[in-house]
This record gives structure tokens, C-alpha cells and sequence, in this order.
């Protein structure tokens, strides 16, 4: 895997860049198939980074047109894409609030939050697609290691959930997605 970019806003491109090639590769079939988040469908891990960060960024004052996911999941992705990265590109100062994180510099905050949020759920959609994802090792150990010290605060929040348990050895993208909740081994039902 190639390595990510250093600002915010490069960080951003290439993981939504990683995140739409899986999109455009889906069928209109596909986005109902099974995900390895627990009640969601394909289109759901979409719907999902599309909707709550639309609504994140109003703690920034900036209020995106909602999209419709739904009737065409692709487009609405790569508009939503290409709204952040507009943010992203000329964060103009603006800082988000947000009684969880407190007060962040917008680009920032999507950084933080966001964009992580598009590297983690694209081993969700790729799963769904019946793809293996490759998150990269040194990326998933950083993240891990970066997580494991707040990981009581983290599974409080609800976004995560119980961890899985793997064997001794496995791999960081492995460890990774079994700390947050999901079945490293997970595929979609035939």
C-alpha cells in the first residue's frame, strides 16, 4: 500500500479516492448485500460517512446540502467527496465545536475524525463487495496503538463494538478491525 500523504486535505483525497474506486466498482445489486457492521447493508456504510459528517461540520458553521444516497449512491458519494474536499482545501480559519472533541481548526477535525472514519469503512465496503481490503500495516498499527490507550472512552461512545478476539500473530489490519468490533474473517453469506 502506498504511503498516505501528511495534511489533512491530501489524507482526505486519497482515502475517498481509495473509498470511490470501491464504490464505482459496486452493482446496483451490490449495495444491498451484507456488510460486517451488524444490521447494515453496503449502502448503509455510504449512507453512513455521508450523512454524519454533513452534520459534524455544522459545528463549523457550515451547513452541505443533504444528498440522496439512496437513488444513486455513487453520485452522491463523489458529490459529497468533492464538498469536503472543497473545505479541506481552503478551511478558511473556521473552526468546528463539538461538545465531545471541543473546539478543532475544521480541517483538523474532519482529519481526525472523518477521514479515519472513510480508511476504517472502507474494510467494511470492500468486505461487502467481497474484496479484501488492504489498509496497510503500518497505518492500521499506528491507529491501533493510537486507540488501545482510550479504548474504554472509545467503546462508552457506542461507535464501537465489543472487540474480537484473534489469534496470536495476526496481522495489524487483523488486530485492527477485531478491536473495533469487527470479524476479521468475516465474508459476505453465499
Amino acid at each position: 500500500m502506498t504511503p498516505v500523504p501528511g495534511s489533512p486535505a491530501q489524507r482526505h483525497a486519497y482515502d475517498a479516492a481509495c473509498f470511490t474506486e470501491l464504490a464505482e466498482s459496486a452493482s446496483a445489486g451490490d449495495w444491498a448485500r451484507p456488510s460486517p457492521v451488524a444490521g447494515w447493508a453496503a449502502l448503509d456504510i455510504v449512507k453512513h460517512l455521508v450523512e454524519w459528517s454533513r452534520g459534524f461540520l455544522k459545528g463549523a458553521g457550515i451547513d452541505l446540502p443533504a444528498l440522496d444516497v439512496e437513488a444513486d449512491p455513487v453520485a452522491a458519494w463523489k458529490q459529497h467527496v468533492t464538498d469536503i474536499q472543497a473545505v479541506l482545501d481552503d478551511p478558511a480559519g473556521r473552526v468546528l465545536g463539538n461538545p465531545h472533541t471541543g473546539d478543532k481548526p475544521v480541517d483538523e477535525a474532519i482529519d481526525e475524525f472523518y477521514t479515519a472514519d472513510i480508511w476504517m469503512h472502507s474494510w467494511d465496503l470492500a468486505k461487502a463487495l467481497g474484496r479484501e481490503p488492504d489498509l496497510g500495516e503500518e497505518r492500521c498499527s499506528a491507529a491501533l496503538a493510537a486507540m488501545e490507550p482510550v479504548e474504554r472512552m472509545l467503546r462508552d461512545s457506542g461507535h464501537f463494538g465489543p472487540a474480537v478476539p484473534v489469534a496470536d500473530g495476526a496481522s495489524a489490519q487483523d488486530r485492527l478491525m477485531a478491536f473495533i468490533g469487527r470479524d476479521p474473517a468475516w465474508s459476505p453469506p453465499s
